[in-house]
């Protein structure tokens, strides 16, 4: 074929009416997942409540001396307040975007231990603890169930694991 063919061949396309397809509404609407577009941290406050004078808020008030303004550097989104309650065990409690709050009482704890405590808020959802009943939590439920090499029967269709 030559090349004027070949133009001529593709304007005889171009020319040509389009096919109708047929366009439906979509069946399902997208669902937002939390950290598929943008991440958005559930915790928006932490609360540092602690004792002056009392023993069993030594590692909350090292913690609020020497870690907590590390912690909320690297922390920006997260609202910190630190108050005193005198008489009262230190308590960490952490408010959540969904309008539950958690509380974490680190009485008689040292820094580190504070500091792994304040993270178990930060990083929590602020739900309720819920039971799982099925292993895999999916938006879309298979009919077969999950597969394992398992399920197969007989000696020659084994798979080797």
């Amino acid at each position: 074929m030559t090349s004027e063919s070949i133009i001529i061949l593709r304007n005889y396309y171009l020319l040509q009416e389009p096919t109708s397809m047929a366009v439906g509404a979509l069946q399902k609407v997208a669902q937002g997942q939390n950290g598929v577009g943008a991440f958005i941290l559930q915790c928006k406050r932490l609360d540092f409540h602690y004792c002056d004078w009392a023993g069993s808020s030594n590692g909350m008030k090292l913690f609020l001396k020497d870690t907590l303004s590390g912690f909320a550097r690297a922390n920006p989104q997260i609202e910190i307040h630190v108050s005193p309650r005198p008489n009262r065990p230190p308590v960490i409690r952490g408010h959540y975007i969904n309008g539950r709050e958690k509380a974490v009482c680190v009485r008689k704890l040292e820094k580190g231990q504070i500091l792994s405590k304040a993270e178990l808020l930060r990083d929590a959802s602020g739900d309720k603890l819920k039971k799982i009943n099925k292993p895999v939590k999916s938006l879309n439920e298979s009919v077969r169930g999950i597969w394992s090499p398992y399920h197969v029967r007989g000696e020659q269709n084994q798979w080797k694991i």
